[in-house]
């Protein structure tokens, strides 16, 4: 669960930008339930049971793809890039991008899986 600040914004980012169908929308709930390839994301709109001013995740969401330099090709120019497609010590070749709240998305591949690329 994400929460946000704007609800149709974000779902068009998710929608428009990354390819996402949203499968639930429900304002009067400040709630709304994504999907895509199996990956399924809510979202929801702060509470009033804890404080909110803005994102705070130190984390990052990791999406496992076959294609990672396709999904860099489609992302690069319409995100907030973090880091560009690097090949990783630990064999994993990623990117990472920011949502349109700050939220960090990496999406990675075995990197020999890549090797042809």
């Amino acid at each position: 669960m994400l929460v946000v600040p704007n609800l149709p914004e974000t779902i068009a980012f998710y929608v428009n930008v990354l390819g996402f169908t949203c499968e639930v929308y429900r304002e009067d709930w400040g709630w709304a339930s994504l999907a895509r390839d199996g990956i399924y994301i809510m979202l929801s709109k702060p509470n009033d049971h804890e404080p909110f001013d803005k994102p705070v995740f130190t984390g990052s969401f990791y999406l496992t793809t076959d294609d990672v330099n396709s999904w860099w090709e489609q992302l690069k120019d319409k995100t907030r890039v973090c880091y560009p497609p690097e090949d990783f010590e630990y064999g994993m070749r990623e990117f990472a991008i920011y949502d349109n709240n700050g939220y960090l998305l990496q999406f990675g591949q075995p990197a020999e899986t890549n090797a042809a690329t």
